[in-house]
This record gives structure tokens, sequence and C-alpha cells, in this order.
């Protein structure tokens, strides 16, 4: 009896965690979360920088909740909610740097026959990350995929073997290989592969543009449109593609844009 009163306090404690709605956080690489009518009638419809925005109710009230790219200055924002353009502002945020030595040099600096091969699986990558799934959506929460130290944070300024790359547009949280990865809120895998800089990948589409990633897997336990509820094991921590060791890259994605997956997560 005490094990299923356990059982049932950890199934509502993920439950209240998936539903919920995120803290506003108006900068680059963060979410802003603005008001956009009562909830009474259907859902509005929401636009950031002509990408669909996920609008879900909290309260009362609908909400966008809006994925604010990483490249973008501080300032007044525009979201068209409907027929009406509504202002929002966006605050500064530094991100640290950091320096990594990568062993395999074709992963810094790939060959001609490489690029064309990232080229192709980058289509794949980035029409599953900017999908739009019509459903209902009710909380943007998210459980941890896998238990380990979040070894290195989102927006990170990286330099791999001292030359200047990308900022590090996911969460790397430190775990043994092959430790199992869960689901961290129901979805639909939108696609899975080898991958050259990520290695075994799996995308969840969450709908309304919400999608999560997780790269470097050491193995794939999910197809390609096969539909995972939270707590389903998708795969397992690895070492594969570019990487210093073994690790979770965790993702997440609104309107098509990488977000402090932070965010969205529960304090560790």
């Amino acid at each position: 009896m005490q094990i299923r009163r356990l059982l049932a306090l950890q199934f509502l404690m993920l439950a209240a965690a998936v539903s919920a709605a995120p803290e506003h956080s108006p900068w680059p690489g963060g979410i802003a979360v603005i008001e956009a009518g009562h909830s009474y009638g259907s859902a509005p419809q929401a636009t950031f920088n002509g990408r669909p925005v996920l609008v879900m109710p909290k309260g009362e009230r609908w909400v966008a909740v809006v994925g604010i790219p990483l490249g973008t200055e501080p300032g007044k924002q525009m979201l068209r909610i409907g027929e009406q353009e509504v202002a929002f502002e966006v605050a500064a945020h530094a991100y640290a740097e950091q320096r990594l030595t990568v062993k395999n040099q074709s992963h810094v600096t790939p060959d001609q026959e490489q690029l064309d091969r990232i080229g192709r699986e980058r289509q794949v990558i980035d029409a599953a990350l900017g999908h739009f799934r019509a459903v209902d959506t009710t909380g943007v929460g998210l459980v941890a995929p896998v238990d380990g130290r979040r070894s290195s944070s989102f927006g990170l300024r990286r330099f791999f073997n001292d030359q200047p790359r990308s900022p590090h547009k996911g969460m790397d949280i430190a775990a043994a290989n092959g430790t199992p990865i869960v689901a961290p809120r129901n979805g639909v895998v939108a696609a899975m592969g080898d991958y050259f800089f990520n290695g075994n990948t799996v995308i969840i589409d969450h709908g309304q543009g919400f999608v999560t990633m997780y790269c470097h897997l050491s193995e794939i336990a999910v197809e390609k449109a096969q539909p995972v509820a939270l707590g389903d094991v998708i795969g397992a921590v690895g070492a594969t593609g570019r990487v210093t060791g073994p690790h979770l890259h965790f993702g997440t994605y609104l309107n098509g844009t990488a977000v402090d997956p932070a965010i969205l997560l529960p304090q560790p």
C-alpha cells in the first residue's frame, strides 16, 4: 500500500510538472509568455517572425509561448495575435564562453564529402525542429530526460580546438554511457538517425511547434512516427558524433527556435 501511495504521488508530481506554464523569460534564448485573450473562446492564432507560435490556456486567459532566437537584439519585438500586433520587450542577457578540445579534427573542419552529408542531414533536422502540429496543448513543462549533472549550459559561446563555432543550443547532462533516456512528456518521434555532428539522435514533436532533441546516444530505442508517453525509454546516453565524452545533449525548441531547457525543467 505504501509503494502504491508513493507511485501515485510521483505520478501527480510528474503531471503537475508537464502541465506547468513557463516563467516569462524575455531574453535571447528565452521564452516570452504573452497574454492573448480570455480563454472562453477558441485559441487565437499567433505568429512571431512569420512562424506559428504555441498558444495554451493559463487560468482564464490564453497565452502565447514564444521562443526568442539567440541572435535577437535587446529591444521591442512584435507578436501577431489574430489581426493585432502586440509589442513586448527583449532584455539583454550575457552567456559564458567555453573552449573544448575535439580529437577527431574532421568534426571541427569537415571535408567536402562530409559537408555534403551535413547539408543533407541539416535539412532533415531543421524540418523536424521547425514542424508545427496543430494539437491542443495545456502545458510545456518537462521532466528531466536523464538524471545527471548539467555540465554545459545553453548559450555558451563555443570554441572547438580554438576555432569559434555557433553558440551551444542545448543543455549537456553528464551521465554514464548506456544510462536510459526517457521522454520528458508525451509526443511523437519526428526524426531519428545517426548524424555527423549529433551522432545518434532522436527528435520528439510535442505539438504546436514544441520540439525536443536528444543527441550523442549510444543506442536509439524508438522509430520515426512512433508515439511516446511521458517516461518511455527512447534511447541511452552515449558518445557518438562530435563529443568529448559520454553525455546527453538535450535541446528544446519553440516556433523553430532553440530555447534554454532550464526554463522548462524543474530545478535540480
